[in-house]
């Protein structure tokens, strides 16, 4: 009885784990949120601009090539990875503790002896021999178990990381694309803006130089020429800084990807595809 009693409390104390088993929370979530007339119905959430691929959101072709760019050589991106592969190793190191581990190893070695005298010949020995070693940490207790659940919800957390990394460097590399369109539309802008008034100012000395206008239209035609001028080479810093930010999330170091080509050129797209279809979108769609 008592062996069978010690049986039975060995057995018992098998099933326990330490600690109680997680379980999630409840969350008391509104049926509508502020703003809302109606509450969201079952296939609401498929027309959610969260849900959709960004290849169907960006259509325009240079930049789903700087996403694709930036999701194979952004750092954040191959940070990430490689947090997950480390994950998924620590979880089965992890994982491996509840098995047997197993040790096997041999040895062999050969003796001989010389001849010594007529009555004692030369000898020679033999032998090997084979090692065999089991070890098992039974789970009274669930630590093992526990640890596992962990290192698995730590994996999980790594992946949706990666996966937020991964909407980040999308999201920055379209709102930096973006930006740097809008600021060459308004640097071309400025230089039409600039040769007009220069025009202006030009034919404003040849009134003035007939009579037909005054000094102070020409002075006003010089200033509208300033204004138009000093606004230039701020819109040119900002290209250039926004040009470096893009290079970063791309993977490559600070520099322009101003390239002289044209877009119908095949040696400038072997050479330099995605800093043409760059360079050439002005050609292109303005």
């Amino acid at each position: 009885m008592r062996r069978l009693s010690s049986l039975v409390l060995i057995l018992l104390c098998t099933g326990c784990a330490v600690g109680p088993k997680y379980r999630r929370p409840a969350i008391d979530v509104p049926g509508v949120y502020r703003g809302g007339n109606s509450p969201p119905s079952p296939g609401s959430a498929a027309e959610s601009l969260g849900n959709e691929k960004w290849s169907q959101v960006f259509k325009d072709p240079v930049l789903q090539q700087l996403i694709r760019t930036a999701l194979q050589q952004n750092y954040d991106v191959k940070i990430a990875t490689a947090r997950i592969l480390q994950a998924q190793a620590v979880l089965g190191i992890t994982r491996a503790n509840q098995f047997p581990m197993a040790a096997v190893g041999g040895d062999i070695f050969s003796e001989r002896n010389p001849k010594i005298s007529s009555s004692i010949p030369t000898s020679e020995a033999n032998a090997g021999q084979v090692a065999l070693g089991v070890i098992w940490n039974l789970d009274f207790w669930g630590k093992y178990r526990r640890e596992t659940e962990a290192a698995r919800a730590r994996m999980l957390a790594t992946e949706w990381g990666r996966r937020a990394v991964l909407t980040s460097v999308v999201s920055s590399v379209a709102s930096s694309y973006f930006q740097l369109r809008e600021l060459d539309s308004a640097l071309q802008i400025s230089k039409n803006t600039l040769d007009s008034r220069k025009n202006s100012l030009h034919l404003t000395n040849v009134l003035a130089e007939h009579g037909s206008a005054s000094l102070l239209d020409v002075r006003q035609s010089e200033e509208l020429v300033y204004t138009a001028a000093e606004t230039i080479p701020d819109l040119e810093r900002q290209i250039a800084q926004q040009e470096d930010f893009l290079s970063i999330l791309l993977g490559e170091a600070p520099g322009t990807f101003r390239v002289a080509c044209n877009l119908q050129s095949s040696p400038c797209r072997r050479s330099f595809p995605r800093a043409c279809l760059l360079n050439c979108w002005n050609a292109v769609r303005i």
